[in-house]
């Protein structure tokens, strides 16, 4: 099976111009970080409250990342582009939640939104994703998702 080429051409096509057009904002609670052009799209859950002071470590800030990289565990993979796009949802850099894969960037940010949702209406089990349970802060990030946690 062939690969798919690892740069996008200049002149694109219908569907990736309909990929590039500019989506909806994110949820509430979420902040568009970066978005690419026809590539990858970061949205970060209550960017606010994520520090030290407010005992939410700024490493744990919840990201969910929309690409169509590789997702291979080798040196270099994360540079080839490929025919899928794929939602990732981190808690910590080497903690993921969730992680799903979409046709087209416009489907992958629709399916980014929804796990947005889901993610700030308490819907998504983010401790199992933890192979050492880490409870004070757990029970931090349940306030902030319950909205009890607005202040420290």
């Amino acid at each position: 099976m062939d690969d798919p080429p690892e740069e996008a051409g200049p002149e694109g096509d219908a569907a990736a111009d309909a990929d590039a057009s500019p989506p909806a904002e994110p949820p509430d609670g979420w902040t568009l970080w970066n978005d690419e052009p026809r590539g990858r799209r970061i949205l970060v859950f209550r960017p606010d409250v994520f520090n030290e002071r407010e005992g939410l470590p700024a490493a744990c800030l919840p990201t969910i990342l929309i690409s169509n990289r590789s997702r291979a565990p080798r040196p270099g993979a994360s540079r080839v582009r490929t025919a899928t796009w794929h939602v990732v949802l981190t808690l910590e850099p080497e903690v993921e939640a969730v992680a799903e894969s979409y046709d087209s960037r416009a489907a992958a940010i629709e399916g980014a939104h929804d796990l947005a949702r889901r993610f700030a209406a308490g819907a998504v089990d983010y401790r199992e994703a933890y192979q050492v349970p880490r409870e004070a802060y757990f029970e931090r990030l349940d306030a902030v998702i319950d909205g009890d946690g607005d202040e420290p």
